[in-house]
C-alpha cells in the first residue's frame, strides 16, 4: 500500500491578517490617496502655482496607477503580497518625502509618480489580489472586512492632515505621512511568505482553473462595470461638495451632509461583513448599482429638501461602498483565480486612465451642463452600470455563480 501523502493545509486568512490589512489601507488611502485633498491648497498658495497644475500631480498618479496595473497582478499572482504591500509604502513614503522637499514642477510630478506607484502596489486591488492569492474563492469575506478599515481613511486623515498643517505647515506634516507609511510598511509582514501556492488551497484552485474559462462577453462587462465605478468614484469625490452645494445648501450645510456619505459607505460595508457575505458577488453588485442610480434620482426629485439632500449623500456613500467590495469579489467568481492579479491588472488598466480624467470630466460637465444636467449624466452613467451588471447576473445563474465556500 503506498504512503499516503502528508495532510497539507491552507494558508490562514484570520483576524491578525485582516486586522492588519485593514489598518494598512486606512494607512494607505490617508496618506497617499487622500493627501490632494488636504494639502493642494497650501502648495498653490505658497508656490505659486495654479490649482490646475498642482491637481495634475493626482492625475499623473492615476496613470502611472493604470500603466503599472499589469506588472503589479502578476507579481503579486507570482510571489504573494507581501512585497508589493511592502514596496508599496516605502514608494509612497520616498513620494511624501519628495513632495516635502519640492521646489519646482519637476521633483513635485516625480513625487507623484511614486505616489502612483504606491497607491497601485497598496491600496485595496493589491490588497484583493493578497487575498485571493491565499485563500482563492474563500476571501471575498476578508475582502468586505477590510475595507470597513479603509472607509475610515477621509474621516480621520482629512482632519489630521490639517492638524498637521497647521502646526508643522504642510511639508511638516508630509514628513510625518512619510513617515507613517515607513512604520506602516510592517503591517504587510502579516501577509504569509512564499513564492507559490500550496496545500488545499492550490488544488481547488487549480481544480477551478481547469474548469473556468474567461469568457470575453464577462471581461467586457466586468471591465465596463469597474471603468464606471472608479470613474464615478474619482469624479464625484472631487466634486461632491460642489455638488451638494448646487441643489442650494450652503457651504456649511454641504460639509455638513457629506459626513452622511462615509456614514452609508460604512453602513453598507458593514451589512455585507454582518449578512451579504451569504449572497454571491455577481448577485450582490446589483445593489450598489440600485443605491447609486437611486441617488442620482433623489437629487434631481428632492435634493431641495433636506431629508432630499441627505437621502443622495447615504445612498451614494452606501453604493459607492459595497461597490468597492464587489469590484473586488466579482472576478473571484468569474475569472482563474489564480490569475487574479494578472487578469484583474490588466481590466482595470483603461478604467484608471478614465478615473484621473474623470474629475476634468466632471468640472466640464457642471461647467456646460449646470449641476442638474451633470447629475443627469451620472443618472444615465448607472443605467449603463445597471444594464451591465444585470447582463452578468443572467449569464451567471445561481448554479453556476455560487462555485464558492458558504
Amino acid at each position: 500500500m503506498p504512503p499516503s501523502a502528508p495532510p497539507q493545509t491552507t494558508p490562514r486568512i484570520g483576524a491578525r491578517l485582516v486586522c492588519c490589512l485593514g489598518l494598512s489601507q486606512l494607512l494607505a488611502w490617508g496618506a497617499m490617496h487622500y493627501l490632494i485633498a488636504v494639502f493642494a491648497q497650501p502648495i498653490t498658495a505658497e508656490l505659486g502655482w495654479s490649482a490646475a497644475w498642482v491637481q495634475a500631480g493626482f492625475s499623473l498618479a492615476l496613470l502611472v496607477m493604470a500603466a503599472s496595473s499589469s506588472a503589479v497582478g502578476r507579481w503579486i499572482d507570482t510571489h504573494g503580497g507581501r512585497g508589493a504591500m511592502v514596496a508599496g509604502c516605502w514608494a509612497g513614503a520616498l513620494g511624501c518625502a519628495l513632495l516635502a522637499s519640492t521646489q519646482h514642477l519637476p521633483s513635485y510630478y516625480l513625487g507623484w509618480v511614486l505616489l502612483g506607484l504606491g497607491m497601485r502596489l497598496a491600496l485595496y486591488d493589491a490588497a484583493f489580489a493578497a487575498l485571493a492569492f491565499l485563500g482563492g474563492p474563500a476571501a471575498k469575506r476578508a475582502m468586505s472586512q477590510i475595507t470597513l478599515f479603509g472607509g475610515f481613511a477621509s474621516t480621520l486623515f482629512w482632519p489630521l492632515g490639517q492638524a498637521l498643517a497647521d502646526a508643522l505647515g504642510w511639508r511638516g506634516a508630509l514628513w510625518v505621512y512619510a513617515l507613517l507609511l515607513l512604520l506602516g510598511s510592517a503591517l504587510h509582514l502579516a501577509i504569509p511568505p512564499g513564492g507559490a501556492r500550496t496545500g488545499a488551497t492550490a488544488q481547488p484552485q487549480a481544480a477551478t482553473a481547469a474548469a473556468r474559462r474567461t469568457a470575453p462577453a464577462d471581461t467586457w462587462l466586468y471591465g465596463l462595470v469597474a471603468v464606471l465605478v472608479l470613474a464615478m468614484q474619482t469624479g464625484v469625490a472631487a466634486h461632491f461638495l460642489a455638488l451638494v452645494r448646487g441643489l442650494g445648501w450652503d457651504a456649511q450645510t454641504a460639509v455638513t451632509l457629506s459626513m452622511l456619505l462615509g456614514v452609508g459607505q460604512f453602513c453598507g460595508r458593514a451589512w455585507v461583513v454582518a449578512w451579504g457575505h451569504r449572497i454571491d458577488a455577481i448577485r450582490l453588485n446589483l445593489l450598489p448599482c440600485s443605491f447609486l442610480a437611486g441617488a442620482y434620482a433623489v437629487a434631481l426629485l428632492a435634493g431641495a429638501s433636506l431629508a432630499g439632500a441627505a437621502a443622495f449623500a447615504f445612498l451614494y456613500g452606501a453604493g459607492n461602498g459595497i461597490a468597492t467590495i464587489t469590484r473586488g469579489a466579482m472576478p473571484l467568481l468569474l475569472f482563474d483565480t489564480t490569475q487574479y492579479g494578472r487578469i484583474v491588472g490588466t481590466i482595470l488598466r483603461p478604467a484608471f486612465v478614465l478615473a484621473a480624467g474623470a474629475p476634468v470630466a466632471v468640472a466640464l460637465a457642471l461647467q456646460r451642463l449646470g449641476n442638474a444636467g451633470t447629475l443627469a449624466l451620472g443618472l444615465a452613467a448607472c443605467a449603463v452600470l445597471l444594464a451591465a451588471s444585470t447582463a452578468l447576473v443572467l449569464r451567471h445563474p445561481p448554479s453556476t455563480a455560487t462555485r464558492r465556500p458558504p
